[in-house]
């Protein structure tokens, strides 16, 4: 955030200029380091669109893990990639991330911050590794988890791209046919009247309604599609529509699965950090979907009275079986963190093989169900021909 100030130096003078700042406090800060004494602060309204600072996070922790290994300070590793950094939008935050350094605060305060930068898990990460001294395998595991998550979100992306886009060119195909081609075949039929089959005269009525009214639908299906997009980008809709999805037997039990990998993931990541279980669970739950938080918020609750992990997510519905006996085994040899990295693997896994089955199915379905409509709507629009044809011999 920028901010034009006023303000007096040492040698009473008066200064205008501009500060880069998280808050007001932070810009008062900067000023007293600098020896002036403020007369007027002013925030300065961002541009309207404008985009909040992103930084790259598996390439930052990457490149900051390398440096450390080569020998660098953690102050001079930032520097360093605060040097080589173009973009000012990336530059800026690192920048007062150094500054708060300089002032003697820790790395985990200086990046928290800037909590649209900086997830609260990364944040957390880094906190609880200054408390063991080991930033840099810190920083390996959350590369090594956030590796993870991308190849399962790609995973789940890369197939249902090819069924939307069947499905859209399917769509496209049968919009030409009904907004272009039928029209043209009414204008041939209109002598044949009521001598045409009831399923030809009506989809040759929705062809001349379509060529009608082609402004009005185009309006109309580009309403539907925007209030679709801004549905998808509201909370409680998403919350919503992930509660109707659960409901479906087959892919609720995969969404299912999905949600409890991640949550594992990183309860396995910030127990390998040096965090506290109990502290560990209360920072995952977010993760987990409306439908599941109850649940979890209730082993939560009986880890911290006690409880053993195992028998608190058993409980509750939040593990298989086999994860159950991973879990108990985990807490025996005392290795949980491992032990729920594996569990996240093994879900992984099955919802990948999950997903290959459900593509193999879903293309060849797809490509019959358009195909049958396209040739219903062909064949109903040469099917008078047909009669004319039989009628003539």
């Amino acid at each position: 955030m920028e901010f034009r100030i006023k303000a007096l130096d040492r040698e009473h003078a008066v200064q205008a200029q501009r500060v880069d700042a998280v808050d007001e406090a932070d810009a008062r800060r900067q000023l007293a380091l600098m020896g002036l004494r403020v007369i007027s602060l002013t925030a300065l309204r961002e541009k309207r669109f404008s985009r909040p600072a992103r930084i790259p996070l598996v390439i930052f922790s990457q490149e900051l893990v390398a440096l450390l290994d080569a020998g660098l300070s953690l102050v001079e590793s930032l520097e360093a990639l605060t040097e080589k950094e173009s973009s000012l939008t990336v530059r800026r935050p690192l920048e007062q991330i150094l500054n708060r350094l300089y002032e003697g605060q820790t790395l985990g305060a200086a990046l928290a911050e800037h909590p649209a930068t900086f997830p609260y898990l990364y944040v957390a990460t880094v906190r609880a590794s200054e408390r063991t001294g080991s930033l840099r395998e810190a920083l390996t595991r959350f590369i090594t988890y956030q590796q993870q998550i991308d190849i399962l979100r790609k995973t789940l992306v890369n197939a249902s791209i090819y069924p939307a886009v069947l499905l859209g060119a399917g769509l496209l195909v049968m919009l030409f046919l009904m907004g272009y081609v039928v029209p043209r075949f009414s204008a041939i039929y209109e002598e044949l009247g009521s001598d045409l089959p009831f399923a030809s005269r009506l989809l040759l009525r929705w062809g001349q309604m379509l060529e009608a009214h082609t402004l009005g639908v185009a309006l109309t299906g580009g309403i539907a599609l925007a209030a679709v997009g801004y549905a998808v980008t509201r909370p409680t809709s998403r919350a919503a529509m992930s509660a109707w999805i659960a409901k479906i037997p087959a892919i609720g039990r995969q969404l299912r699965l999905y949600q409890l990998a991640r949550l594992y993931r990183t309860v396995g990541m910030l127990l390998r950090s040096g965090m506290p279980a109990v502290t560990a669970l209360g920072m995952s739950a977010g993760l987990l979907g409306e439908n599941l938080r109850p649940a979890f918020a209730r082993a939560t609750l009986s880890v911290r009275e006690g409880q053993s992990i195992a028998n608190a997510m058993e409980r509750e519905g939040l593990t298989t079986p086999v994860a159950a006996r991973m879990l108990r085994v985990g807490e025996r040899s005392g290795n949980m963190g491992e032990m729920t990295e594996r569990i996240a693997a093994f879900y992984d896994d099955e919802i990948a093989r999950w997903v290959g089955i459900i593509t193999r199915l879903i293309e060849p379905l797809l490509m019959t169900l358009i195909g049958l409509l396209i040739g219903v709507i062909v064949v109903l629009m040469y099917f008078p021909i047909f009669q004319l044809a039989g009628s003539i011999q």
